[in-house]
C-alpha cells in the first residue's frame, strides 16, 4: 500500500464508529487522526488536515457550532465533509451554508463514503493549482478566478466552493442554459451521489448573497439555469 500524504481528522464521539473509519481510511493510505469531541478537536491544528469528517450531533458543541468557529472565527477553510443521523432538508441546508463540502446521512455504506472523500480531496487539490491570473467582469459583478473570490460594488461576497464554481460555469458561458443535470456533471462528480436538488439549493444560496444581482441568475423553466445581465 502506498502511503497517501492526506491528512484527515475524524470528529465524533461514537468511539466505535470512529476506529471503524479509521481502519478503513488507512487501508486507502490515507493518514487519520481522531477527536471525541468539537472541543477536542480545536485543541488541534486543524489547518494541518486536508479533509474533517464531521459528526453534526455530538455531546457538547455540535458539528455546525465547529464549522462555524472554522469558517468565521479561526479563517480556516478546510474541507468538511458531515456525517450525521440528521437527514432532514432544513439541517442539509445549514450544512450547505455553513460551508461544507458534502452531507452523507447515517447509514451509509464506505465504499460510498470512500468516493466522496477522494473527490472532496482532489477537487480541494485541483482549486490550489496556481493558475494565471484572471478576472471575470459584468457591470458591477467581477469574478477573480485567482483568488476566488467574489465581487459585487468592490464589496467581497463570501462563497462556498461550490457555489463560486456553479457561478464560474454560468459567467464564463454568460447566456448559455445549463440544465440541472450538466450543472451536477460539470461540477460534481460521477462518484458523488448528489440529486437535482443540490444545484436548486446552491443557487437559491448564491442568489441570496448577492441580493439584487441575484436575478441575474435565471431559470428556464424545463430547460435549466444560466446568467444573463438585463436592463
Amino acid at each position: 500500500m502506498i502511503q497517501n500524504t492526506k491528512r484527515i481528522l475524524i470528529v465524533d464521539d461514537e468511539e466505535d464508529l470512529c476506529e471503524i473509519l479509521q481502519f478503513n481510511l488507512e487501508s486507502e493510505g490515507y493518514q487519520t487522526q481522531i477527536a471525541y469531541s468539537a472541543e477536542d478537536a480545536l485543541k488541534m491544528d486543524l489547518s494541518s488536515f486536508d479533509l474533517l469528517l464531521l459528526d453534526v450531533m455530538m455531546s457538547k458543541m455540535s458539528g455546525f457550532k465547529l464549522i462555524d468557529t472554522l469558517r468565521k472565527e479561526l479563517k480556516i477553510n478546510v474541507p468538511v465533509i458531515f456525517l450525521t443521523a440528521r437527514g432532514a432538508e432544513n439541517d442539509l441546508l445549514t450544512g450547505f451554508n455553513l460551508g461544507a463540502e458534502d452531507y452523507i446521512t447515517k447509514p451509509y455504506s464506505l465504499k460510498e463514503l470512500m468516493a466522496r472523500v477522494k473527490v472532496a480531496l482532489r477537487r480541494n487539490d485541483t482549486a490550489d493549482v496556481p493558475e494565471a491570473p484572471k478576472v471575470i467582469e459584468l457591470q458591477d459583478v467581477k469574478l477573480d478566478l485567482e483568488k476566488k473570490d467574489l465581487f459585487i460594488r468592490n464589496e467581497r461576497i463570501d462563497l462556498t466552493r461550490k457555489e463560486f464554481d456553479i457561478l464560474r460555469l454560468l459567467l464564463e458561458n454568460k447566456a448559455k442554459i445549463f440544465s440541472r443535470e450538466e450543472i451536477l456533471v460539470k461540477i460534481w462528480s460521477h462518484d458523488v451521489i448528489v440529486t437535482e436538488r443540490t444545484v436548486d439549493v446552491n443557487i437559491t444560496r448564491l442568489r441570496k448573497k448577492m441580493k439584487e444581482y441575484g436575478a441575474y441568475l435565471k431559470n428556464r423553466q424545463g430547460l435549466g439555469y444560466y446568467f444573463e445581465i438585463t436592463h
